[in-house]
């Protein structure tokens, strides 16, 4: 067994916002298939605290319906794993409930704690400072922080300053699900565990980069968030700067956490500014209107908000941005992200430059550029785009194929969720997969210019039908560099 695989020490792990929408859809699933993989050791207790007045049982209830059918399992075995879960309730802001959560941290005193905060931000300093009047911070204790840290350098500074009173930077896990992904995992395998693509990996060979996280879904929920929020501070800022990052970092001197967490910061310090100046020409936003999703019309954002709101919140940005450094001097990386757009897809596409010159005949066909292509979801994978002959006789005809993984099919089980592997990264007290505070500085640092010029710009965003890949100034942002896209299977 890897060390990854083998069971962690008995822990206590305290789910703020234990009833709401990420505990039940993804924390409490992930940690289900954890149990049923045999990581979780009997002795371990997961606790929701929340402001709802639940029982143990009437919490258990909650969470055994959460689970649905969220793997193959034994009624015996879900019974097993609801009889680690008990609840707590409690308001972050009033004292009521905190004694009686110390006293059930109490009486396995030997436990590591986790606390994981999956509320809004706005609670990160109550519940920690609660967690220290009560001595809860002390000893093995670490707190997961979900994103957004903050809404903009300055926010994201006192939320990190009043958090670092009570937690230690070393017991402090930034989350970002999307480093917990597999296909991002493999990045560094792939880059650094084969002579294949690490001699070509740089501005001598890649033509550019790009980065696509799109949505079908709109608002759903999370519509007093995102309309505070923004394409950019949901997705720009946290998940593609990371994705960017591992793309693009120098190679660590090892695995070890701040080894690797140094090479991003030195890739987010080398972002070019995006700032007033040319905003304008680098950045595109957008906001989605009535359209078709998955075949059914769907209202557009501000119909979504409704009560007659109005609001210039983004939910489509794109982005040319730029490294100044010598790996990647002139190569663009196009980053990507909306809602209600076509498909529901994560993708990195590294384009490489095309040949420099072409031996075949017209009649051949066009000679399409080599790309590798690593999908995050919704079907993770690796695809390696190769120019080869067609078969047959009767000419030599050129087409462009994929040399296609897919880890499902490769491997023959379906891969973990991310938030199965950075919980119990936090249990065993490695960072690596999170962020460290000078990485969430340097992110609002590039960000923030953005938003001012946005904000002084005095624009409303783009309009865009729900159902297309965003205002048509994004397809225009990269087709002027005579690039293009990647969309579908081509």
């Amino acid at each position: 067994m890897t060390p990854a695989s083998l069971p962690v020490d008995p822990f206590d792990l305290v789910i703020f916002g234990g009833t709401g929408d990420l505990a039940m859809r993804k924390l409490l699933p992930a940690l289900f298939h954890r149990y049923l993989g045999g990581q979780i050791r009997v002795g371990s207790r997961i606790i929701g605290a929340a402001r709802e007045p639940l029982s143990d049982e009437g919490y258990r209830a909650a969470v055994s319906v959460a689970l649905g059918n969220a793997s193959t399992h034994t009624s015996e075995q879900r019974d097993a794993f609801l009889d680690l879960i008990g609840y707590r309730a409690l308001d972050a802001r009033k004292d009521e409930g905190w004694d009686g959560l110390a006293e059930l941290l109490a009486e396995r005193s030997d436990n590591i704690r986790v606390f994981y905060l999956s509320t809004s931000p706005e609670l990160f300093v109550d519940i920690c400072e609660q967690l220290a009047r009560h001595g809860l911070n002390q000893g093995a204790a670490r707190v997961v922080l979900e994103k957004p840290i903050g809404r903009d350098l300055a926010s994201a500074n006192r939320i990190n300053d009043d958090v670092g009173r009570v937690f230690a930077e070393s017991q402090t896990f930034r989350i970002d699900h999307y480093l917990g992904k597999e296909t991002v995992q493999n990045l560094l395998a792939l880059r650094f565990g084969n002579a294949l693509f690490e001699p070509l990996w740089n501005a001598n060979h890649i033509d550019h980069v790009q980065i696509t996280v799109a949505e079908t879904l709109g608002l759903g929920r999370r519509a007093g968030y995102y309309d505070r929020a923004g394409a950019l501070r949901d997705m720009v800022q946290n998940h593609i700067l990371q994705l960017l990052c591992m793309v693009a970092m120098e190679s660590p001197s090892s695995l070890a956490p701040d080894a690797v967490r140094d090479e991003k910061l030195k890739v987010l310090r080398a972002l070019k500014p995006v700032d007033a100046n040319n905003a304008a020409q680098l950045t595109v936003r957008g906001q989605y209107r009535a359209g078709a999703s998955d075949g059914k019309s769907v209202p557009g954002y501000i119909e979504e908000l409704g009560d007659g709101a109005k609001s210039d919140t983004g939910t489509f940005v794109a982005i040319k941005a730029e490294i100044g450094n010598w790996r990647w001097a002139g190569v663009p990386f196009y980053l990507r992200t909306g809602k209600r757009l076509p498909e529901r897809v994560s993708e990195i596409v590294v384009a490489f430059k095309p040949v420099p010159y072409s031996i075949f005949e017209g009649s051949a066909g066009t000679l399409a550029q080599n790309k590798l292509v690593l999908r995050l979801q919704p079907d993770e994978g690796v695809k390696l785009w190769l120019t080869i002959k067609d078969p047959g006789p009767g000419g030599l005809r050129l087409r462009h194929v994929p040399l296609d993984m897919s880890f499902a099919e490769a491997f023959g089980v379906d891969q973990p969720d991310a938030y199965e592997r950075l919980i119990l990264d936090v249990v065993r007290g490695n960072p690596t997969l999170f962020m460290r505070r000078d990485e969430v500085e340097a992110a609002w640092r590039w960000a923030d210019p953005i938003l001012a010029a946005w904000a002084a710009g005095g624009h409303a965003p783009r309009p865009y039908t729900a159902g297309s890949w965003g205002p048509s100034a994004a397809v225009a942002l990269i087709e002027r560099d005579g690039r293009t896209w990647h969309e579908g299977e081509d």
